[in-house]
């Protein structure tokens, strides 16, 4: 596009360099698109062993969720297009942008867990339906427990909202609820889409600890004991 800087663009091409081989992958060809809107994008393909597959399907009564980033990128990345000063919350959202789920995945396969999903797009509410509906269970989320990024909440309650958060409080709707003393505003959070979010994590309780302690060590100092596995229908309920 007009208007974009040759710097800018090696910037952005050298970024995304440098993480590809933080991640161990190899860079394979690639397209341009003549637009007038500045896009960059990865598509990655790659095998896995079966015994270390992990899905999103298989999550069970009585397991404990541990959510390995805090969130809130949406929010702050539209206040910083709003011209809101977010500074301080800005940088620490850029900093979990950039960092990599791979220590994340390697704790939680060294350790064991049942069941994994990416929080991305649809936000944590949204990504932890799609875990309920493939397992067939409830998931309560414990808002109080909730990881966030520096100043969110205080921007939700300003009026600060992405464009894609009502789409994903829509979807949800008919599978959500929360408890009358949860905070109103965790409602509308819990639907902020994600960059680069972190894993929500479904494992055993007997074995949570071990997690949080390796994730821990392994540097994802974010990791945190959000909520919980509950035999009933495929639902998210917000306590």
């Amino acid at each position: 596009p007009e208007g974009v800087k040759p710097e800018t663009l090696r910037r952005i091409l050298e970024g995304g360099y440098n993480k590809i081989r933080e991640a161990g992958a190899v860079l394979l060809g690639g397209h341009r698109v003549k637009d007038d809107e500045l896009k960059y994008g990865l598509a990655v393909t790659g095998i896995v062993h079966p015994d270390r597959l992990l899905k999103n399907s298989t999550a069970r009564p009585g397991d404990v969720l541990v959510l390995t980033k805090p969130i809130g990128t949406g929010v702050l990345s539209q206040a910083e297009r709003e011209g809101r000063p977010v500074k301080d919350g800005m940088a620490a959202a850029v900093r979990c942008m950039t960092a990599l789920n791979r220590q994340a995945a390697e704790a939680m396969v060294k350790i064991g867990v049942h069941a994994c999903t990416d929080i991305t797009g649809f936000g944590l509410a949204g990504h932890s339906l799609e875990m309920a509906r493939g397992s067939g269970v409830e998931i309560h989320l414990e808002v109080a427990e909730l990881p966030l990024l520096p100043g969110v909440l205080d921007l939700i309650r300003q009026g600060v909202r992405t464009g894609n958060t009502a789409a994903n409080q829509q979807a949800t709707s008919k599978f959500l609820s929360r408890e009358d003393d949860s905070p109103e505003e965790f409602q509308e959070l819990v639907h902020d889409p994600q960059t680069s979010g972190g894993l929500l994590i479904s494992v055993a309780p007997d074995r949570s600890e071990d997690l949080l302690s390796n994730l821990i060590a392994r540097g994802v100092r974010g990791a945190r004991r959000v909520g919980s596995v509950k035999a009933g229908d495929p639902r998210v309920v917000l306590v």
